[in-house]
């Protein structure tokens, strides 16, 4: 098949495992993970494969939690050419976080990457696009710890996350990170979320693939994609105590989620967060400050 767009998208992945998810967090209790089922080493390795054969590269934001008894995939992410980032230690969202510890939390996860990898961590999405009007003194965390981007914003309505009235391209804060909203396709005056993740697994594919096709053809931005290893896993355990609409998000589809990625990855041609966006990346004001030491 050929690729319907010559430019270049972002792909990007957020390595949690099926626990560890916000529609699980007040059912699944923190201690017992390591006792659960772990899955996501595999699924994030079937995705790499994935991506190996299509020839994509995307950002991988990958919990702390995962990589610290996981260093596997972090080789792998790294040896196959893909940016390594961060998506905070536990995965908790930073909404229900005070100032120390999400401080904590992210600098935890940036400190076991970068021990792992080698690599010097500069990208962040926080759990759940957890950044809001509430909380803007993350940014001021994110330059202290020496991030230069972030990725943790969804300018829709969301019962979980979003600010609608939130730019939708990329912007720089007032501290000096480029932050890089996912995609959303504007019609009339409401957003819509198009970014992928849950609503590219519930709704039809060519709905998802109408939308994409209307934001390439519209916006002057590459196009952003996201989803979880988790959501190519129709076999992982289920929580029979979740609620069903907790059910419905988390379980529908799992078993033709892979196949619909591959069309993606068929249709497109993808890219790393810090490649698309790396001029603006390596000009911004903190990457200043760092170089001045």
């Amino acid at each position: 098949m050929s690729k319907l767009s010559l430019r270049k998208h972002i792909l990007t992945v957020d390595v949690e495992d099926y626990f560890q998810v916000s529609a699980f967090e007040n059912i699944v209790d923190r201690a017992s993970w390591d006792s659960l089922e772990h899955r996501v080493e595999h699924n994030t390795h079937k995705v790499l494969d994935l991506f190996n054969e299509h020839n994509a590269k995307a950002t991988f934001f990958v919990l702390g939690w995962v990589a610290k008894r996981y260093p596997s995939i972090i080789k792998r992410i790294v040896d196959d050419g893909h940016e390594l980032a961060s998506h905070g230690y536990g995965h908790q969202r930073l909404t229900t976080l005070t100032q120390q510890q999400a401080f904590t939390d992210i600098e935890q996860s940036k400190q076991i990457l970068e021990d792992t990898s080698g690599q010097l961590i500069t990208g962040y999405r926080a759990p759940s696009f957890s950044i809001n009007s509430s909380n803007t003194w993350i940014y001021d965390i994110l330059k202290q710890l020496n991030f230069r981007y972030s990725s943790s914003t969804y300018p829709i309505n969301h019962d979980l996350y979003g600010e609608p009235s939130w730019p939708r391209t990329a912007y720089q804060t007032k501290q000096g990170i480029l932050e890089i909203p996912v995609s959303t396709l504007k019609l009339a005056s409401k957003n819509y979320p198009i970014a992928g993740g849950g609503y590219y697994r519930l709704l039809p594919y060519w709905l998802n693939k109408q939308a994409i096709n209307h934001f390439v053809k519209n916006e002057m931005q590459p196009y952003m994609f996201y989803f979880h290893p988790w959501e190519i896993d129709p076999k992982q355990p289920r929580f029979k105590q979740a609620s069903n609409k907790s059910k419905i998000r988390h379980y529908t589809n799992l078993n033709i989620m892979e196949g619909k990625i591959v069309k993606l990855l068929e249709c497109f041609n993808w890219q790393s967060v810090s490649d698309a966006y790396q001029e603006q990346i390596t000009s911004n004001n903190l990457t200043k400050e760092i170089q001045c030491g």
